[in-house]
């Protein structure tokens, strides 16, 4: 009786778990063939020339995405610069206080903003910077991806330091140390990995949005650095070459798309190895 218990329950074992791999597959083959697609068609185009020059006048074949590499890097540059103080602030605030109604309306706000379509968030950073001061510009649009950013720097902030050990802050408070360089010397260095997982994967998330762009850095194809100014992106660029009637811009849409896909996932592969490399066992 109880050895046909036994691999009854050995079975049930067995079943669970070849449902479980074949579910597991079935969420990840869409996903490798998708990857796949994009780096056959998008990897023929990368070339020197592709990266290093500007785009060609319509008509023409050729160019490249140099203005559109630099305007990302600056557009998420000065989003992660406009982010990162206020979401590890709040981060810390929810990790440190107790469950008020000031908390939990800011706690609900942050879940709210998680929720709110990207477009949205383009269409009031329109109303509130870019219609006011009558231009498009690099700047408004890093604003509406820095809302973007915040959610996943403020929850991963929060989670990460309530983890670190309570006596931990009591012991550098017993030895006099303040309160502000007890969080930001000690108890801020302890959760370092979570906090930077945190800031990784909102770069990662808002590398890709077209939407917020559309209304804020609208495009530009020329080089600019000025952050005042109408800019150029990875998103735009794709999105303008692939409506575009011309085969010669599908082709540059296609590089453009596998240069953005490859920043994504070496982001993703930056935060595997920075959780796993600086995780803190308390």
């Amino acid at each position: 009786m109880m050895k046909e218990r036994l691999r009854f329950r050995e079975t049930r074992n067995m079943i669970f778990k070849f449902f479980i791999i074949v579910c597991t597959l079935i969420s990840i083959i869409p996903l490798v063939l998708l990857i796949v697609y994009i780096f056959r068609q998008g990897i023929s185009v990368i070339n020197w020339h592709f990266l290093t020059s500007l785009p060609k006048p319509v008509g023409e074949a050729g160019g490249g995405i140099l203005n559109a590499l630099i305007g990302s890097l600056l557009i998420i540059l000065v989003a992660t610069m406009i982010a990162v103080p206020f979401g590890v602030s709040m981060g810390m605030y929810f990790s440190e206080s107790s469950p008020n109604w000031v908390y939990k309306i800011a706690h609900l706000c942050v879940d709210v903003l998680q929720g709110i379509p990207s477009i949205v968030i383009g269409i009031i950073i329109y109303i509130w910077l870019v219609k006011p001061f009558g231009q498009f510009s690099a700047f408004s649009g890093s604003v509406a991806l820095s809302f973007m950013m915040l959610p996943s720097i403020i929850k991963s902030t929060e989670e990460t330091l309530k983890l670190v050990p309570h006596s931990l802050k009591e012991a550098s408070l017993s030895l006099g140390v303040p309160y502000y360089k007890t969080m930001l010397r000690v108890i801020m260095p302890a959760g370092i990995s979570g906090i930077l997982n945190g800031i990784i994967l909102g770069v990662a998330r808002v590398a890709g949005e077209t939407a917020p762009l559309l209304f804020t850095a609208f495009g530009n194809p020329f080089m600019s650095f000025n952050i005042f100014k109408p800019i150029a992106s990875l998103p735009l660029i794709i999105f303008n070459y692939a409506i575009s009637p011309y085969e010669d811009w599908h082709r540059l849409a296609w590089g453009a798309s596998f240069i953005l896909v490859s920043m994504v996932l070496i982001l993703n592969i930056i935060t595997k190895v920075t959780e796993t490399r600086w995780k803190v066992q308390f």
